[in-house]
């Protein structure tokens, strides 16, 4: 199609600045006949006045609203969103609501995510044909290590094959922090063969000291995998891996305010305030122009892109968050919300 759209929307931008040019100038008028001609000036106060209180309820009124419904908009034509497209809080017109109402009724929209979900299966086991040949490869590697009395390089071959099985090879979007932990300890194990003793991981949970079955409890709750690895890998590659001396890992674990959180502290380097508050900011909000990679980067997932994955499944208002001191080691925060086997928040 060769013909030009023309948006309402667009037109009506541009008269909503040519109406606050044209205010702005009449303000300028009104004071500069005041001060020159010495008139009363009583009356430019006020028309001053009266336009920025103008100003600021169009900007409460239409800018502000406006903006929000736009931005839904442009992240459902991105397929970031679908339920928020359906519950828009200021619509354009009513009988662009109603549209969008009866469009909502005209489609099964739990069919639509079904289908996306069908599609990320069927290519996430398209890609298990080539894993079959790492695994098998990996086995004949062991077995030939074992034969050799190579004990060593056995067992981390072992370690490295449950850590690409359990990366690959599920397909569920959400596992058990039980099953992400166990993925933490064998990544670990594998990290240990390279660092030994300089590096030492521990795990704690809040106030679970003396209840186990609260424990057990927090292990079942859900998450995305591999929300876990890359962040500890960031915390052993840019964190403790260039410290002089031994680092320490440390995964606290709680839940408060009807949320799972997940903290991951190390004691190495640290970054910058310039440079955590250039990557809170990235994290702060979803993406909108597609994954993103962070830059220098060894490897693995981008923290970023984890960030972008929570928020996609379960919302904005959840995600990471980081907090650093140069020289004194990072925190890591992961905010999720309580998901148990059926899906569902408890009650």
């Amino acid at each position: 199609m060769n013909e030009r759209r023309k948006y309402i929307s667009q037109q009506i931008e541009i008269c909503a600045a040519m109406g606050a040019c044209l205010l702005f100038l009449a303000v300028c008028c009104v004071w500069y006949m005041s001060l020159k001609y010495g008139a009363r000036w009583i009356l430019a106060v006020i028309l001053t006045v009266s336009a920025a209180v103008y100003m600021y309820a169009v900007f409460c009124l239409v800018v502000r609203p406006y903006g929000e419904t736009k931005k839904i908009y442009e992240q459902f034509v991105l397929g970031y969103v679908i339920s928020d497209f359906f519950s828009v809080r200021y619509p354009l017109t009513p009988e662009s609501d109603q549209a969008i109402r009866r469009l909502n009724e005209m489609i099964d929209r739990n069919n639509l995510l079904n289908v996306s979900k069908k599609q990320a299966e069927y290519l996430a086991l398209q890609n298990q044909i080539n894993p079959h040949f790492l695994y098998n490869t990996l086995e004949g590697i062991r077995s030939e290590a074992l034969l050799a009395g190579l004990d060593g390089v056995a067992e981390m071959t072992e370690a490295l094959a449950t850590f690409f099985r359990y990366t690959i090879s599920q397909v569920e979007h959400l596992v058990t922090l039980e099953d992400e932990l166990a993925n933490i300890e064998n990544y670990y194990y594998i990290q240990q063969f390279r660092f030994g003793d300089k590096l030492s991981l521990s795990i704690e949970y809040e106030e679970c000291d003396e209840d186990e079955s609260n424990e057990l409890e927090i292990l079942q709750y859900r998450l995305p995998k591999l929300t876990l690895q890359p962040i500890v890998e960031n915390s052993i590659y840019h964190g403790i891996e260039q410290k002089v001396g031994k680092g320490h890992l440390m995964i606290r674990i709680g839940v408060s305010d009807r949320q799972l959180r997940i903290r991951i502290s190390d004691d190495g380097l640290g970054m910058s305030e310039d440079k955590l508050k250039r990557l809170n900011e990235r994290l702060r909000v979803l993406a909108l122009d597609g994954v993103e990679e962070e830059p220098n980067r060894k490897g693995g997932i981008a923290v970023v892109n984890v960030n972008n994955r929570i928020k996609l499944l379960f919302g904005e208002e959840y995600g990471i968050d980081v907090y650093s001191h140069e020289g004194a080691g990072t925190d890591v925060v992961v905010n999720l919300p309580l998901v148990q086997d059926n899906g569902m928040q408890p009650g």
